[in-house]
C-alpha cells in the first residue's frame, strides 16, 4: 500500500519548501538594490523550463548544453519508416538496441545499451515519460520488460548520454532517455488519425492505429485525448501481440507567468513469446518456435500533476507529483514444447509515489549570471513479487519465491549554471539516501537496507561562436541494489550498490544547413552486479571508452535547386572491456552483447507533395559471454554474433499543400538480410532478426 501521508512524508516536503523561501527573500532583495544603484542592468534571458524535463535557462538550449545530447523530432520519428520505439533508438549514436531477453522481440518490452552497457530490459538508463519515470520501479525494478510506452503517442525523444546525472537517477550511467508525448494543441481543436499495416515476408502481419484530439480555449483551459493501439504478430509463429495505449492531458493557464498540467493514462498489453531456438531447430527453420505456452502480460494505471509558475525573469518554482500502479506477469517453461514438464510464473504488483519540488533563482552581478536550482524528490516504492511452478502433467503448483518490498528515497540536488562571457559552467551535487526494506513470505525474514551517496558533477561549455561549442563534463551514477537481486544474494558476499564514473568531451556545430557533433567518453563502472549460477555477486567492474558522432546537412544552402534534398550519418565506436577476472573470462576481454561499431545512414528529398527516405543501420559482430567465445554452442545461446547491415526506403504522398491526408509507403530490410541475435536467460537461444516488411499507412488530419 502507498502511504502519502506519513509526517516523515510531509516533514520533507515542509523542508524542501522552507528552503527556497529564503532564497526568494535574499533575491528580491538583491533586485531592489541593484535598482536603487541606478545601475543599467544587462539584457538577460527570462527563466522558463515549461514543458522541459530538463530543467531551466541554459540546459533547454541543445546547441549550448554542456554534454552529449540528440533530440529526434515527430517528422524524423516517421521519416524513419520505424514500427516500434526500439527501431527508432537505432538511429541515435551510442545507443545499441538488443533482443537478447526472455521476451525475445516483443514490443511490450524495451532493450536499449548505452556505450557498451547491458541492454537487457534497459537497466542502466534512467527512461522517463513526459519526465516520469517509466520503469515499474525506478530503484527496486528497473528494467523495462513491461514498458508501457507507444510509439504513435510519441512526439519527440530527447537523449542524454552525458551531463544530466545531478537531476535525474537512479543508474543513469547509461543517460537519460526522455519519451515525450504529443503536446495539447494552442489552437481551438485539431486532431488527426493514422493506421498502418505492416506484413513481413516471413510469418505474419500487424495494424498499427492512433487517434489525437486536442485544442486550448481563449481561457487558457486545453485539452488532449491520444490513443494508440496495435494488434496482429511478428515473423515468427507465436509472436501475437496486442496493446492499448489511452492517455488524457490538460492544461490551465492560470495566469501570464504560471499553468498547471494533468496527465491520466491506462496502457496494457500482452505478448506471446516465440522463444530461443538451438543450433539445429534455427537451421532447420529460423522462423518456428518451440515454445508456445510462453508469454507477458502488463498493465499500468498512471497519474501526474505538475504546477509551474515563473516567479518573474528571475525566478521559478515547480512541483511535479505523480502516482503509477502496475501489474506485469510471465509464463515460461522450462524446456521446448515436447520436454516441458512445467511453467514458472511471475505475477507482480507494483505502486509508486513521487513528489518533486524544485526552485530556480537567477542571480546577476556584472559579467557574472548564476541561476542556481534547488531540488528535492521523495519516492516511495512498493511491491508484491511472486514465482511459482506449475506442474503440465497435474496442474499442482509450487511456490518458488513470495515477497513483499517497499523502498524509500529522499534526493536533494542543488546546480549553479554560471554565465560568464562565452563560458558555461555548471557544478552540482546530488545526495541519495535510499531505504530498501523487504519481507519474505515464505519464512518471515525481514530486513532493511540502507544506502547513501554523494553524486557530484561538472559541466563545461564554451561557446565559440553562435555556431560552435565545445564541452567537457565529468558525471557520477549510482544504483542501489534492487528487490530481485537483494532477495537472491549470497549472505556470505552481501551485495554493495553500483557506482559510475564517466567523462566527456565534445564539440557542436550548427550553421549554414550544417550539424555536426563529436563526443569522445570514458566511463569507469564499478561494483556491476551480476547474476552469477543461482546467485547476484558484486561481479563487474568495466571501462567503456569511445567515440560518437553525427553530422547532418540541408543540401539547399549550396544551390537552390537542391532544395528538399538533406543527408544525415552517425558513427560510434565502443570498446568496452572487463577490468576484473572471472570464470572463464579475461581482464580485457570485450563486453558480450555490444557491437564495437555501429553507424546509420540515410537522405530525404521532398518536392511538392512527395518525399523519399533511403536509409541504412549497421553493426559489427559481437560476442555473447565474458569469455568472448567464439564457436556456436550446440544450445544456441554462445558464440560470435555477425555483424549485419539493414536498408529501409519510403515513399510519402501528401493530397495537397495543406496536407489533410497524406500515404505512405515503405520496406524495411530492403534486401532480405536474415541476421541473429542470442538470448542466455530462461527464452535461451538464437533469435531471427525481422526479414523484408512491406507496409502502408494512412493519415489524416481533421
Amino acid at each position: 500500500m502507498v502511504r502519502i501521508s506519513s509526517p516523515r512524508r510531509l516533514c520533507a516536503l515542509a523542508v524542501s519548501a522552507a528552503c527556497a523561501f529564503p532564497l526568494i527573500g535574499y533575491a528580491q532583495a538583491i533586485d531592489a538594490d541593484s535598482s536603487k544603484s541606478g545601475e543599467k542592468q544587462p539584457e538577460i534571458e527570462t527563466v522558463s523550463v515549461s514543458g522541459s524535463w530538463l530543467g531551466t535557462g541554459l540546459q533547454n538550449n541543445v546547441q549550448k548544453f554542456a554534454g552529449s545530447r540528440t533530440q529526434m523530432s515527430m517528422a524524423a520519428i516517421q521519416d524513419s519508416g520505424a514500427a516500434s520505439i526500439e527501431e527508432v533508438m537505432r538511429r541515435i549514436p551510442g545507443i545499441q538496441v538488443t533482443d537478447n531477453s526472455s521476451s525475445g522481440g516483443s514490443n511490450m518490452s524495451l532493450n536499449i545499451g548505452v556505450r557498451g552497457l547491458d541492454g537487457r530490459f534497459s537497466p542502466r538508463s534512467t527512461i522517463l515519460l513526459d519526465g516520469i519515470p517509466l520503469a515499474v520501479a525506478p530503484y527496486g525494478q528497473p528494467q523495462l520488460s513491461f514498458a508501457p510506452v507507444s510509439l504513435n503517442s510519441i512526439e519527440s525523444v530527447d537523449v542524454v548520454r552525458g551531463g544530466g546525472a545531478v537531476r535525474y537517477g537512479p543508474q543513469n550511467v547509461g543517460g537519460i532517455i526522455n519519451f515525450n508525448t504529443r503536446a495539447i494543441p494552442d489552437v481551438p481543436f485539431t486532431g488527426d488519425a493514422s493506421v498502418r499495416y505492416n506484413s513481413y515476408s516471413q510469418g505474419g502481419n500487424s495494424k498499427q492505429y492512433s487517434a489525437f484530439l486536442g485544442g486550448q480555449r481563449d481561457n487558457g483551459l486545453g485539452m488532449a485525448l491520444l490513443y494508440s493501439g496495435a494488434d496482429g504478430s511478428g515473423w515468427r509463429r507465436h509472436s501475437e501481440e496486442h496493446s492499448s495505449d489511452l492517455s488524457l492531458k490538460t492544461r490551465h493557464e492560470i495566469n501570464s507567468h504560471s499553468e498547471f498540467n494533468a496527465k491520466v493514462g491506462y496502457y496494457e498489453a500482452t505478448s506471446n513469446v516465440p522463444g530461443g531456438l538451438t543450433s539445429a531447430q534455427y537451421a532447420a527453420d529460423p522462423y518456428q518456435s518451440q515454445r508456445n505456452r510462453d508469454y507477458w502480460q502488463g498493465r499500468r494505471s498512471s497519474i501526474a500533476l505538475d504546477y509551474l509558475n515563473t516567479i518573474s525573469t528571475n525566478q521559478e518554482v515547480e512541483v511535479k507529483t505523480y502516482f503509477n500502479s502496475s501489474f506485469r506477469t510471465s509464463a515460461m517453461a522450462n524446456n521446448f514444447d515436447s520436454k516441458a514438464t512445467k511453467i514458472n510464473l511471475q505475477p507482480r504488483n507494483y505502486n509508486v509515489f513521487g513528489i518533486e519540488p524544485r526552485f530556480t533563482q537567477r542571480l546577476q552581478s556584472g559579467d557574472w549570471r548564476h541561476d542556481i536550482t534547488v531540488g528535492y524528490r521523495y519516492l516511495h516504492e512498493g511491491s508484491s513479487e511472486n514465482s511459482y511452478d506449475q506442474n503440465l502433467n497435474n496442474a499442482q503448483s509450487v511456490i518458488k519465491r513470495s515477497s513483499q518490498n517497499s523502498s524509500d528515497v529522499n534526493a536533494v540536488y542543488i546546480d549553479d549554471q554560471i554565465a560568464w562571457q562565452q563560458w558555461r559552467i555548471t557544478p552540482g551535487l546530488r545526495y541519495e539516501s535510499v531505504n530498501v526494506s523487504r519481507y519474505n513470505n515464505l519464512n518471515g525474514y525481514s530486513d532493511t537496507e540502507n544506502y547513501r551517496q554523494p553524486l557530484p558533477a561538472l559541466g563545461i561549455a564554451y561557446i565559440a561562436s553562435p555556431a560552435l561549442t565545445l564541452f567537457a563534463n565529468y558525471n557520477t551514477s549510482f544504483g542501489s541494489v534492487q528487490f530481485l537481486q537483494l532477495n537472491l544474494q549470497n549472505y556470505g558476499n552481501q551485495l554493495q550498490a553500483e557506482v559510475a564514473k564517466t567523462a566527456e568531451l565534445g564539440a557542436r556545430w550548427n550553421r549554414d544547413g550544417l550539424k555536426l557533433d563529436a563526443t569522445v567518453f570514458d566511463l569507469r563502472f564499478n561494483n556491476q552486479i551480476e547474476y552469477v549460477n543461482t546467485y547476484f555477486l558484486n561481479q563487474g567492474k568495466t571501462h567503456h571508452r569511445g567515440v560518437e558522432t553525427s553530422v547532418e546537412y540541408a543540401f539547399e544552402k549550396i544551390n537552390p535547386l537542391l532544395s528538399g534534398l538533406s543527408a544525415y550519418a552517425t558513427y560510434a565506436y565502443t570498446n568496452a572491456t572487463l577490468e576484473s577476472a572471472e570464470s572463464g573470462a579475461k581482464i580485457g576481454n570485450d563486453l558480450p552483447f555490444f557491437a564495437r561499431h555501429v553507424d546509420t545512414q540515410g537522405v530525404r528529398y521532398q518536392r511538392q507533395n512527395w518525399t523519399l527516405n533511403f536509409n541504412s543501420t549497421h553493426q559489427s559482430g559481437q560476442f555473447a559471454d565474458n569469455a568472448n567465445t567464439v564457436k556456436e554452442s550446440a544450445d544456441g545461446t554462445n558464440g560470435w554474433t555477425p555483424a549485419y547491415r539493414l536498408w529501409n526506403a519510403q515513399i510519402d504522398w501528401k493530397a495537397s499543400s495543406k496536407s489533410q491526408w497524406e500515404v505512405s509507403l515503405g520496406i524495411n530490410n530492403l534486401t532480405n538480410v536474415r541476421y541473429f541475435t542470442r538470448t542466455t536467460d530462461t527464452n535461451a537461444g538464437k533469435l531471427i532478426g525481422a526479414p523484408r516488411m512491406t507496409y502502408v499507412q494512412f493519415r489524416s488530419k481533421f
